[in-house]
């Protein structure tokens, strides 16, 4: 439609600016060159970019060659063989399959075209069907509908390829470079997406990069703070830097919903989920897995949404996400997801199953990867009505050899949790009492790094207490445990350590009645924020767990999320747009000191920016730890500086402050002598302001407001 105001729009536009039309020579107006009338809009990228993905060319065609050649009577039979293969990948646009026929014979010529919504659809038929085998005698080639102008003009005779020259980009990892040594992180709020330095010595944070419509629903740090990914109708996509955040690749698939990196950042998994023209039918489910460097698709699986439902709930209607977890540590080596039965593990040289077979693992109800080693945990439930026992068993990959196993009894529920570095399991087990009328909780601990895995049972010391919340100690060996019943439990802290090191846990101490319900490590350990969120309101416990004392308690009220940031000196606390009032994020210390807060309207997403393992063996960083005091002066000297660069913000924001005040005061004086005389006439005459020459008077006044009348009955018995 073209963008032609109406004339009565325009009239009265002039009507109301007071123009008359009539008397403007629009003959002498000269406009700016070019379409943009030489104004640089903002959004001029995302035109590119909706022009590169909704263009109106040849580039969402595909022509699909070597099709059997059939008469009339076979073509609608072909039509449709040919549909049910292509509309998998896309959708195909209302009357966009066409498959050419010879006048003369009536019959097909062997290929066909196929128009989709989107040129990155056609990309995705092209790679995927390329080569495609029909039958014997027909194998497919596919190609782009607009190669064939550049097959055309292909030269009778070769020329080398012109040599660009070498163009460096931004050094992805410049931002760990920061001399403050400060961290970054994202927030959305409305329609805006924003990078921020989390600058707490001068309490605020400092913009980086903002963007409007950066993504259509989230963003997503890769694990290593690499890249920051967004979300859009088209696919995913992936930037990159400290200050530009160029976009690095893009990955299409249409109507992407979740993603998910690998824990090396190696590959992106997306997912999408599609409703089906027969409503009877389940949604089809799409997942890509793509090199994130590259944008090459790797591995691709498509099914319904019950074939990946197995497993729990969650995700996307009920598909529990991530669908493929990922194991090896770092190395991106495997990832496995749960079916039937059975458990598919998956190595990345081939993106193959490992031996070309699943794990067979009947009633297998859940599984987690070893964050550091190649080892499966794997839970079954009884069997046979409590014949056969429940069990907990690790599994080496590849070999998939059972390291070690546990049967467990009576068992209603159980849930694992590893511990970061892998060196313990912890399982948690709801068992049934004797009546089965009520459970209990323990947990079952594997020392995984210890010789043979031995094993250890915990109990709390009441054993009916609900465990709301467990948590590890990351890089280290204790743990935490919320037990009891709300709105006041307890806290308790274990060590898998003791002073005799006799290999056995020991209990540390035990809170008694705390509004929490979650727990947050510090990421370098020792701290732990005891918090109370949803019906606690926001209570925060900020915990000392080598000294077992209470550094501070605080509030945010109303907060949904808790993040520390990658270096465990800051936290966040954030009240997200699932409420509707107190939008924003609060920043604190350590050890619980408020540094700023932040409000923002329609508040989204607030996630620190990960920070990659230190390249410092476990002995230098020690060797830090003890000479910390030699490396802190420079930091100290620096605190101080920015000390008294604050004090003097302070002293220049009171200066004027009081520069305001006497401005105002010498205004009222103004303003005071002007109206002297009138003050004059109403004190008849009088003309001095001083209140001391005056005599102060109290008068009465009497005054009758009103008057009632009220006739009372007399009793004569009564004299």
């Amino acid at each position: 439609m073209a963008d032609v105001a109406a004339m009565t729009d325009i009239e009265a536009t002039a009507s109301r600016l007071g123009v008359d039309p009539s008397t403007v020579d629009l003959d002498s107006i000269r406009l700016p060159s070019g379409d943009n009338f030489g104004i640089i809009s903002d959004d001029e990228d995302i035109y590119q970019e909706d022009s590169q993905e909704f263009e109106t060319g040849f580039g969402n065609i595909v022509v699909v060659d070597n099709l059997p050649v059939v008469p009339r009577e076979k073509f609608e039979k072909l039509e449709g063989v040919i549909r049910k293969i292509y509309s998998q990948i896309g959708v195909i646009k209302e009357d966009g399959l066409w498959m050419p026929v010879d006048p003369d014979t009536e019959k097909t010529l062997g290929y066909c075209f196929i128009e989709y919504n989107t040129p990155q659809e056609a990309e995705l038929a092209k790679e995927k069907t390329h080569g495609y085998k029909l039958d014997r005698s027909h194998i497919f080639a596919v190609n782009m509908f607009n190669d064939f102008d550049r097959f055309m003009r292909v030269p009778d005779e070769w020329a080398p390829p012109e040599t660009k020259p070498y163009t460096p980009g931004e050094n992805l990892q410049d931002w760990l470079t920061d001399s403050k040594a400060r961290d970054q992180f994202v927030i959305r709020a409305g329609s805006d997406t924003e990078v921020l330095w989390n600058d707490a010595r001068h309490l605020k944070p400092d913009p980086v990069y903002k963007r409007t419509f950066w993504t259509e629903s989230f963003v997503q740090w890769s694990p290593l703070g690499t890249y920051l990914a967004t979300v859009h109708r088209q696919g995913a996509a992936v930037w990159g830097g400290a200050t530009t955040f160029n976009r690095l690749m893009r990955y299409a698939h249409p109507q992407v919903k979740l993603i998910d990196f690998s824990p090396g950042e190696k590959y992106l998994v997306t997912y999408s989920s599609h409703e089906p023209s027969n409503p009877r039918d389940a949604n089809r489910v799409v997942i890509n897995i793509f090199d994130v460097r590259t944008g090459k698709l790797m591995r691709d699986f498509k099914g319904s949404a019950d074939d990946f439902a197995i497993g729990g709930t969650g995700g996307v209607t009920g598909v529990s996400w991530p669908i493929f977890r990922w194991g090896g540590g770092k190395d991106d080596k495997y990832f496995a997801r749960l079916g039937k039965n059975m458990i598919s593990i998956y190595e990345t040289e081939t993106f193959s199953l490992v031996d070309k077979k699943s794990l067979k693992v009947e009633n297998v109800m859940d599984f987690s990867w070893s964050p550091t080693d190649p080892i499966l945990a794997l839970f079954v439930p009884e069997l046979g009505g409590g014949n056969q026992p429940a069990r907990v068993s690790l599994v080496q990959i590849p070999s998939k050899e059972e390291l070690r196993q546990k049967n467990l009894f009576s068992v209603s529920d159980c849930n694992m949790y590893w511990q970061s570095n892998g060196d313990y399991l912890a399982v948690k087990v709801d068992r049934y009492t004797k009546t089965k009328k009520s459970t209990y909780t323990g947990f079952e601990l594997f020392r995984i790094k210890e010789r043979d895995i031995p094993i250890e049972v915990l109990e709390l010391e009441n054993k009916n207490d609900k465990i709301i919340a467990f948590a590890w100690e990351p890089k280290g060996h204790r743990f935490a445990v919320i037990h009891g019943d709300n709105p006041r439990p307890d806290v308790s802290f274990y060590s898998m350590r003791t002073a005799q090191h006799t290999g056995r846990v020991s209990k540390l101490t035990t809170l008694k009645g705390k509004q929490a319900n979650a727990l947050f490590w510090s990421p370098a350990g020792r701290y732990i924020i005891l918090a109370g969120l949803k019906g606690f309101n926001g209570q925060l416990e900020f915990y000392n767990v080598d000294e077992l004392e209470t550094m501070a308690t605080a509030e945010h009220f109303m907060a949904t999320d808790i993040e520390w940031d990658p270096t465990g000196r800051y936290v966040a606390t954030a009240v997200t747009s699932v409420h509707e009032m107190e939008n924003g994020f609060n920043i604190w210390s350590f050890h619980g000191k408020l540094l700023y807060r932040i409000l923002k309207d329609h508040f989204f997403q607030f996630l620190w920016r990960p920070r990659p393992p230190s390249f410092l063996s476990p002995e230098k960083e020690e060797e830090i730890a003890k000479n910390l005091k030699k490396y802190s002066k420079k930091y100290e000297a620096e605190d101080q500086d920015v000390s008294l660069l604050l004090s003097e913000q302070d002293r220049e924001k009171r200066r004027m402050l009081k520069e305001e005040w006497e401005k105002w005061v010498s205004e009222w004086k103004r303003l005071h002598e002007e109206e002297k005389l009138e003050r004059q006439k109403l004190r008849d005459g009088e003309a001095s302001d001083e209140e001391e020459e005056y005599e102060a008077k109290e008068v009465e006044i009497e005054e009758v407001v009103d008057v009632t009348e009220e006739v009372l009955p007399f009793d004569y018995d009564q004299e």
